[in-house]
């Protein structure tokens, strides 16, 4: 009884730091898409507060100049280290990118907003300290339970760490790509501990192994992965155009858009015939589990392609952009717990049937 409350509290927990990590998505996707990243200048205190101020009267009147200095002086410091490490390159695209000598006026609103996507943050590593203490009892009927967890808690804190940097180098397209995609590896872990502590009950489930099941799986989610970024990069220069309009003659802001954008789009038509191809070789699974996450799957996809066809004929609508981020990392979400699930129910056939020791 102690066991099965352990392992279920462990799931609970894992399932519910999973959800505040989309939570975090969604709210990272409208500090974007109301101009909102540099809210706040500076990391982790707002304007040199714990509580971030609400008028403009609490500030220093020369405090645009103020916190541009202490960035470029941590840009500076950063650079020196990269430089030191051997990464030249990167430390003189920190260096030359004009972003960094960019300041952003106070504006109460887009303060709070990012403010709350730092509460938010906090919040999830809580729950991943939480998830850790919860797996202490697999450290040995199952190790790679708990060491998948403290991994996922050692990224937070090195995505937070980021984070301060992405503040530091003003929304630095490299960075928030580089933030993002360890997002995506934070999710993979995470739905990894949830699925493998419950893979006795998945091995009564068994599947008849099926030729390109996996292959498509493995395929389906390096394309999610691969549209994942680029559609961040394509959201990076949308920022740029943006703040170079001054947020005006929206209608004409995907015409400025460089070939990213068009690799993204090419690359969709690939991504559905994939994920048609695999939807259809799940439901000839005797599976009930796999089927519904196949469906999930369908809908997603269907979703996604709706919100793109807003994003790309009505002038990029701010309301469809965190929504486009959110159900594509839904989707790969979704993948990578068929394959989980996939991957448990077939080896169990294979173990039933003597072919695996």
């Amino acid at each position: 009884m102690s066991k099965s409350f352990s392992s279920k509290r462990f799931r609970n927990i894992g399932v519910l730091t999973i959800a505040s990590v989309y939570f975090l998505i969604l709210v990272g996707g409208i500090v974007r898409s109301t101009g909102s990243g540099m809210g706040c200048p500076d990391w982790p205190k707002c304007f040199g507060m714990w509580v971030p101020p609400t008028t403009l009267e609490e500030l220093p009147d020369n405090y645009l100049e103020v916190y541009q200095e202490k960035r470029i002086a941590k840009n500076k410091r950063m650079g020196n280290m990269l430089g030191n490490l051997g990464f030249t390159q990167a430390a003189k695209e920190i260096f030359d990118h004009p972003n960094q000598y960019i300041e952003t006026a106070f504006n109460p609103t887009k303060t709070w907003i990012e403010y709350i996507n730092r509460l938010v943050g906090v919040t999830i590593g809580i729950l991943i300290f939480l998830t850790v203490i919860f797996a202490w009892p697999y450290r040995k009927q199952d190790p790679k339970v708990f060491w998948a967890a403290f991994a996922s808690f050692l990224l937070v804190g090195f995505q937070g760490w980021l984070g301060s940097l992405v503040v530091s180098t003003n929304l630095l397209p490299e960075m928030v790509t580089v933030h993002m995609a360890l997002s995506l590896v934070l999710l993979a872990l995470l739905i990894y501990c949830v699925v493998r502590a419950k893979r006795e009950q998945i091995y009564q489930e068994a599947v008849t192994p099926e030729s390109w099941v996996m292959p498509l799986l493995i395929i389906g989610l390096i394309l999610t992965f691969v549209q994942i970024i680029l559609g961040t990069q394509v959201r990076e220069e949308v920022d740029m155009i943006a703040f170079n309009m001054d947020g005006l003659n929206r209608e004409g802001w995907i015409g400025q858009l460089s070939s990213t954008f068009y690799v993204h789009r090419s690359l969709s038509i690939l991504f559905v015939l994939v994920n048609v191809a695999l939807v259809f070789k799940i439901n000839q699974l005797q599976n009930q589990a796999l089927k519904r996450l196949g469906f999930w799957l369908v809908v997603s996809i269907g979703l996604e392609i709706l919100v793109g066809i807003i994003l790309a004929y009505f002038a990029l609508p701010a309301f469809a952009q965190p929504l486009h981020l959110v159900i594509g990392t839904a989707i790969f979400g979704i993948q990578f717990l068929l394959l989980m699930q996939y991957f448990y129910a077939q080896n169990s056939f294979k173990r039933f049937n003597g072919t695996v020791a």
